[in-house]
């Protein structure tokens, strides 16, 4: 929108009312706020929304790979054959046999539920999940046969059980008897703690050899599963197609969207209903910015009239109020995004503050999944937002413009 100079001049005078007409100053800083919070939070709630799947994605894929072939009855007996037939498969990274179990830990008297996963000491030592999570002891201590697991820094909490300590995991899979089957209680000592930072996996998983989880659930040489890497996680239904053909009658394919679609589905529907609102309530605040010109061009009525007797075009006294408008906008928006990330940078100081203020614990991490809270922003969409926002602005000064632009001169300075 190119101006003159003279109505730069005007578009500036107007930006800052003069004496009597702070009222007017008054709507327009209202104005300025209402789209600097509403922009603001747009842009913290979708930055968050997009860690939620960001981090979720990273850490579940990280430990579950992204397909999955379950044997039939929980056991792989020719598993060796399954992975050369994996590895073979186009757009397959990687193929890592492992044995998943729920079964109970006792330590001193306390009893938890936990999920045993059994691999390969490679395959331990290759996971960067893991190994970039310990937090105390370390995972090459974990060797076929020696006794000793890494177990989830919540399960240690809720046991009491440090590095070092004996825990007794409880297996319902044992000898039989006249009186039944005799669940086997084997000790094994907590070599590692780690924290991946997913809620679930750090409050059940206890991570053994393969060996030891083989002769402790009786499984002889077989495994339960085997976990696929591919190299696209978006086309990974491409990539098991042709897997889940060959394998079909020993075992199940699935893919992470399968097994984690509810959760990844009502990230999408709550991403999607609090962006809508979010933008309603930035449309509501562009209001603001239409009433406050509105007011302003009632008040200027009687200096738009002489300007229209001085030579002012219509179109001029249209890019005016336009401009007034949208600089009120523009301002708003560059406030709303400083506010936004500087929201962002301090997310976890304002929870925990929020949570000191109300007495209350605000992020739960068993409820929320995640221990701290996300972020992730995406340029592009904080890109859109910005412009949306500028948009509305915009749209919001095109009626108080139109009604300037026809103010009739004669009319107005008749009896002046």
């Amino acid at each position: 929108m190119l101006l003159s100079r003279y109505e730069r001049m005007i578009a500036r005078r107007y930006l800052l009312p003069g004496r009597g007409e702070a009222f007017i100053a008054l709507v327009a800083g209202i104005s300025l706020v209402a789209v600097m919070l509403g922009v603001a939070a747009l842009v913290v709630v979708m930055s968050v929304m997009n860690g939620f799947r960001a981090e979720l994605f990273d850490k579940i894929v990280g430990l579950n790979g992204h397909v999955v072939v379950q044997g039939y009855g929980g056991q792989l007996r020719d598993w060796r054959t399954v992975v050369e037939q994996a590895r073979a498969t186009p757009g397959v990274v990687s193929a890592t046999p492992l044995i998943e179990q729920p079964l109970m830990a006792g330590y001193n008297g306390r009893v938890e539920a936990v999920l045993v996963r059994g691999m390969r000491v490679a395959d331990i030592r290759a996971n960067t999940t893991l190994n970039s999570n310990v937090v105390v002891g370390s995972l090459a201590s974990l060797k076929p046969y020696s006794g000793r697991i890494a177990i989830g820094s919540r399960l240690a909490q809720a046991l009491g059980a440090t590095e070092g300590s004996e825990i007794s995991l409880i297996s319902p899979q044992g000898p039989a008897s006249p009186f039944g089957t005799v669940p086997r209680i084997v000790s094994y000592t907590v070599g590692a703690i780690f924290e991946v930072g997913v809620y679930d996996y750090d409050k059940a998983f206890v991570v053994m050899p393969m060996e030891d989880a083989q002769t402790l659930l009786l499984m002889g040489d077989s495994v339960g599963m085997i976990e696929l890497d591919t190299d696209d996680p978006d086309r990974v239904e491409l990539v098991a197609a042709p897997l889940a053909r060959k394998v079909g009658e020993r075992g199940q394919v699935t893919d992470w969207r399968q097994m984690n679609a509810q959760l990844f589905e009502a990230l999408s529907v709550d991403r999607l209903v609090t962006f809508t609102v979010l933008s309603i309530l930035i449309m509501v605040s562009v209001f603001n910015i239409l009433s406050s010109l509105i007011m302003l061009v009632r008040a200027k009525t009687r200096d738009i009239a002489i300007l229209r007797t001085m030579g002012a075009t219509r179109g001029g006294l249209m890019r005016i109020f336009m401009t007034v408008g949208t600089a009120i906008g523009a301002v708003g928006i560059g406030a709303g995004l400083i506010l936004g990330f500087v929201l962002l940078y301090f997310r976890q100081g304002v929870v925990s503050g929020l949570g000191y203020v109300t007495g209350q614990q605000i992020w739960d991490p068993s409820m929320r999944f995640l221990t701290e809270l996300p972020a992730k922003t995406d340029p592009l969409e904080v890109a859109g937002i910005a412009a949306m926002a500028f948009a509305f602005s915009f749209l919001a000064t095109l009626y108080p413009a139109f009604k300037a632009a026809n103010t009739d001169p004669v009319q107005v300075l008749r009896y002046d």
